[in-house]
């Protein structure tokens, strides 16, 4: 038998308008700082039908992406609630493609835009396997005292009782067929503006690397130290860290090249350092492992993975053969892809948007031992 995961973060799926442009010019829409917009309640306007303009095809393109993906379990990040999940679904995943998933799992977590992980699942695999969920768990008031992560490096801008999770980890334990298998699905802490002398990167890691370490803990604490390396579990999700990146050296009309980096550290240290999950995307080329493009003007772009599935050793083992897919074709046209690796965009795509989302799905087929 086996098993399609998959993860992907979509993006500010929102049944909600936010209005705070209007005084906060940082949160204020680039077309509308255009346009002379001197009240609150024409901004409003303005503010609601440019995003009801833009969503339908922002969405058929997600949708699309997760057609391409065709996973049986799929991991999402940045869904509003179970409404704007809902909707979505019926709306885009079952209506035009014509398989949507029955089972939904969400929880309200930390984030302050109310953005959260989700879970969509068949009710059964491809192959007929029945997918059941034995147990669901939400650790998103666990704190840093909870789990003893607190340190000096978190204590220059968080407090011992403050969550670890700035949004969720999600823990599913999950019968295949039959056969176990316990999901973790994150979304870690987000690189933020630089502060004390570090970039926006560095001066976040501290809380990420919380976050790895307290996932690796409700882990060993499912199954005890040192005895999870032979049981079957995958941690999916937008982790906003890596490990290496691809540097996108030139520029549009000079052309470009391509540089592979490793990172002197990472929050994903934490998984990778001894062994205690794989990151299955590393099999793949090292100039093909990317799932973003960030980009601020030429001095400055480079091609990174953010999105991932971690397997166990023995799941791992057990796929030894088996690479992961990343799906690409819902990238705006702004994104600078390696020799090789272009791609037939989606209809509509456009430069900078609409696009399906800026992260790419990640999906594996896998048997579970």
């Amino acid at each position: 038998m086996s098993l399609r995961l998959a993860t992907f973060n979509v993006e500010n799926l929102l049944t909600r308008f936010d209005f705070t442009g209007f005084r906060n010019q940082l949160r204020q829409d680039r077309v509308i700082k255009l346009f002379e917009v001197n009240s609150e309640g024409v901004y409003q306007q303005l503010e609601q039908a440019r995003v009801i303009a833009a969503t339908d095809d922002t969405r058929q393109m997600t949708a699309l992406a997760i057609a391409d993906a065709d996973a049986d379990i799929l991991c999402l990040q940045e869904i509003d609630n179970m409404a704007a999940l809902q909707a979505f679904e019926y709306g885009y995943l079952f209506r035009m493609v014509g398989n949507g998933y029955r089972q939904k799992f969400l929880v309200e977590g930390n984030d302050s835009r109310g953005i959260d992980v989700a879970v969509l699942m068949r009710e059964e695999t491809r192959d007929g396997q029945k997918i059941e969920l034995k147990d669901i768990r939400s650790h998103a008031m666990t704190t840093y005292r909870d789990f003893d992560l607190f340190d000096e490096d978190l204590a220059l801008s968080n407090r011992i009782d403050d969550k670890i999770f700035k949004r969720d980890c999600l823990e599913l334990d999950l019968l295949i067929g039959g056969r176990p298998l316990s999901l973790y699905v994150v979304h870690f802490k987000s690189m933020g503006n630089p502060r004390d002398g570090l970039d926006g990167r560095q001066s976040t890691l501290p809380v990420r690397r919380a976050e790895a370490r307290a996932v690796r803990r409700i882990i060993e604490d499912s199954f005890g130290a040192g005895r999870t390396a032979k049981k079957s579990f995958a941690i999916c999700g937008d982790m906003n860290d890596y490990q290496e990146r691809v540097d996108v050296v030139g520029r549009r009309g000079a052309g470009y090249r391509f540089e592979h980096q490793l990172e002197a550290e990472s929050a994903l240290d934490v998984f990778s350092h001894d062994g205690f999950a794989e990151n299955v995307v590393r099999r793949r080329q090292p100039l093909d492992r990317w799932t973003l493009y960030h980009a601020r003007g030429p001095q400055e772009q480079h091609l990174c993975q953010l999105d991932y599935i971690w397997l166990s050793p023995a799941l791992a083992a057990h796929n030894s053969g088996r690479l992961p897919e990343i799906i690409r074709n819902g990238q705006p046209y702004r994104t600078v892809f390696p020799p090789g690796q272009e791609v037939e965009r989606y209809p509509r795509t456009g430069w900078d948007r609409p696009k399906a989302s800026d992260h790419c799905p990640v999906v594996m087929t896998l048997d579970l031992p």
